[in-house]
């Protein structure tokens, strides 16, 4: 690791783990088929400014994200790498900025190579890199607006101070409008107290404003756009999907405030042994400028999330470019004092989570089988097998070799990563990745003149897959309730009480395609209310009924 260049062993994993799966399993729902869909509308809309669901409003997000996807199925097509490829090349970006910043902050190769490897190696961030959706690219616009400010107060010429300053500007902005304002707090949230510190803060006055503009400059545009079209936008984004969300009792996701607190340690698995290990070092330097600087990045963020009522797993995912950079440093350290003790721990706590892994697994597949008898689904646990069996030998590598294949516990994410999805049992690809049932009879769905769906997820998978963003809703409306109160969105929705009369005209038109989610009580009555006949075809809990036309 030392003789060997670092950087291109990074680009051929990210690209053998990252990369090269992006095609190899449907879309999950609920996010993914609501991303592909949105960006795809804006591709054949011709609309950028305003996101529109299936047609419908959809103002829970700003438009930056969605542009990066639908940039992505522009250049390599409407498929799932498409889909996907966004969020791969923000994860990408944003381990080039790991490395960077380490090489700044330390200028040990070693060093750098360790908090790159690190960071593409946390579970959560691995986990995220091949998903469709907007928190990677989120990240990556935190991540470049703190590295940014490290090169602002860092810098050595006034060129290169302006120049951090105004990228800075530019990452909070893309920032704004990937997901919002959390874009712009978080940056001041670690600047002020650190300056303060240093006794910098007239650096702060006279350097901010640079920053203020260049973010004002690029925003402009198209907030003033999306108020042109859409006047009641900014009132909703504002009170709905922040305040609201932040501080309402009945805020989505609520959980308690602790809830950060494990999900941290899930998040930088393989490596969450080193955890007290970084803590307590990153407490005792805590004086040095570099390690305040990345503790208030790491802490301040996470103390913040924790204040908010609803909360979910992945805002946590600006912390984590810190945390790896302080691991990193602590684990080259240990490395170069001779101290195995922590990495062998780190190593046997993994060894022994991959065979309790692989034991449960056997014990259900003997007693209550997860996977069936046929050929595609023993090729499925054949994947899941190879993950637990080069996870465990990696992270025994590391137990036994500490010294020296420190670095194998990131070969085992890699693998889990890129093969897991692939090997999920047909009890949960059936379920959850709806679009590859769709695909299976895309040809007679093509022939249809209508469509309904009582899911969004599953009705966002048929969008997607037939380009048709016009499917009505039958007994659902989830995260389209505000959109559908619109005027011209309202006969979208479909009860128990009409779909019967609806479906009867629409006949009248053209065949029908109704794909039904049906697991629950509710479902199997919305399900008693269809008219018989049709060809009828179910996988899962998934059921498509296509109607022929009737006069």
């Amino acid at each position: 690791m030392t003789r060997l260049n670092p950087l291109p062993w990074l680009l051929l994993g990210f690209a053998v783990f990252f990369l090269l799966p992006l095609g190899l399993h449907g879309l999950w729902t609920p996010d993914e088929t609501r991303y592909a869909q949105v960006s795809q509308e804006m591709l054949m809309s011709g609309n950028w400014v305003a996101p529109h669901f299936m047609g419908v409003r959809y103002f829970e997000k700003p438009a930056a994200g969605y542009w990066l996807i639908a940039l992505g199925q522009a250049v390599f097509g409407e498929n799932l790498f498409g889909v996907r490829i966004a969020s791969v090349l923000s994860t990408g970006v944003s381990v080039l900025l790991a490395y960077l910043l380490a090489r700044r902050l330390w200028n040990d190769p070693r060093k750098s190579f360790a908090c790159a490897l690190l960071y593409m190696s946390f579970g959560l961030v691995a986990g995220q890199a091949g998903y469709s959706n907007l928190d990677p690219q989120f990240t990556l616009w935190v991540n470049l607006s703190l590295v940014a400010l490290w090169f602002a107060l860092d810098s050595r010429t006034p060129r290169e101070r302006l120049g951090a300053w105004a990228v800075l500007g530019l990452a909070c902005a893309m920032g704004f409008m990937t997901k919002g304002f959390l874009a712009w707090l978080l940056p001041v949230l670690i600047a002020v107290p650190y300056l303060l510190w240093q006794r910098r803060v007239g650096e702060l006055m006279r350097y901010g404003p640079l920053a203020v503009l260049v973010a004002v400059l690029v925003c402009l545009p198209w907030a003033l756009a999306i108020h042109l079209r859409e006047p009641d936008y900014w009132h909703f984004f504002f009170w709905h999907e922040h305040i609201r969300r932040f501080a309402a009792d009945n805020a989505q996701h609520a959980r308690p405030m602790w809830f950060f607190l494990p999900i941290m340690v899930v998040a930088c698995l393989p490596w969450a042994a080193l955890l007290p290990t970084t803590l307590r070092k990153t407490w005792q330097e805590k004086r040095q400028p570099t390690i305040a600087f990345l503790a208030l990045w790491l802490l301040l963020p996470l103390g913040f999330f924790s204040l908010s009522k609803g909360k979910l797993p992945t805002y946590i995912m600006p912390c984590l470019l810190p945390l790896a950079l302080l691991m990193g440093h602590g684990l080259i350290d240990l490395i170069k004092q001779g101290k195995a003790r922590t990495i062998v721990i780190n190593g046997a706590v993994n060894f022994t989570l991959g065979m309790v892994a692989m034991v449960v697994l056997i014990y259900l597949q003997i007693t209550d089988p997860l996977y069936g008898n046929s050929h595609a689904e023993m090729f499925s646990l054949s994947l899941v097998f190879i993950v637990l069996l080069g996870w465990i030998l990696a992270n025994l590598l590391q137990a036994v070799r500490p010294m020296t294949l420190w670095a194998m516990p990131a070969l085992g994410i890699g693998l889990l990563v890129a093969l897991l999805p692939a090997g999920m049992p047909a009890l949960i690809a059936d379920n959850e990745m709806p679009d590859q049932f769709v695909l299976e009879h895309l040809e007679e769905l093509q022939q249809t003149q209508a469509l309904l769906s009582n899911e969004l997820g599953a009705a966002s998978a048929l969008s997607w897959r037939l380009r048709r963003p016009q499917v009505a809703f039958y007994s659902t409306v989830g995260e389209l309730r505000y959109g559908l109160h619109y005027q011209d969105s309202a006969h979208r929705k479909i009860t128990l009480d009409n779909v019967q009369a609806w479906l009867a005209e629409a006949r009248q038109q053209g065949s029908v395609g109704v794909l039904m989610r049906v697991r629950s009580t509710s479902e199997h009555r919305e399900e008693g209310q269809l008219p018989p006949g049709g060809k009828r075809y179910r996988k899962g809990n998934l059921v498509l009924t296509i109607y022929p036309r009737q006069p």
